[in-house]
């Protein structure tokens, strides 16, 4: 019994071929992580990780008056619809005519100040 397990496995062998790494296959795999990659980094720059209230305190410091209105909207803006905090900020009567109106853009992922739009 012993000498036919060594032609058995033999036998089965035979006919198969190693298998090889060719350069189209490894093309193909190079391409995939590749493309994996910038969907990460992609999927990475779109999230949100500022809350709205870290946003109208980093707005706050952008300004030189102690505003009376806050309005806040979350926007995406360009191809990769990267997210941005839009907080106005007045001071004045009403909300609907300011004497004082600044517009602070706020990237949503990092927290990092844009854009600092002052009226008066």
């Amino acid at each position: 019994m012993t000498s036919s397990a060594p032609a058995a496995v033999g036998a089965r062998t035979r006919g198969r071929r190693p298998v090889r790494a060719t350069w189209p296959r490894v093309l193909a795999i190079a391409l995939v992580l590749m493309a994996a990659f910038v969907v990460a980094k992609s999927c990475q720059q779109s999230q949100v990780r500022v809350t709205k209230e870290q946003a109208i305190a980093t707005a706050k410091r952008e300004i030189d008056f102690t505003p009376r209105f806050t309005n806040v909207r979350l926007l995406r803006q360009g191809l990769g619809s990267k997210p941005f905090w839009f907080v106005n900020l007045s001071a004045g009567r009403d909300a609907h005519q300011p004497r004082r109106l600044s517009v602070v853009k706020i990237d949503a992922n990092t927290g990092k100040v844009e854009d600092v739009n002052r009226q008066r």
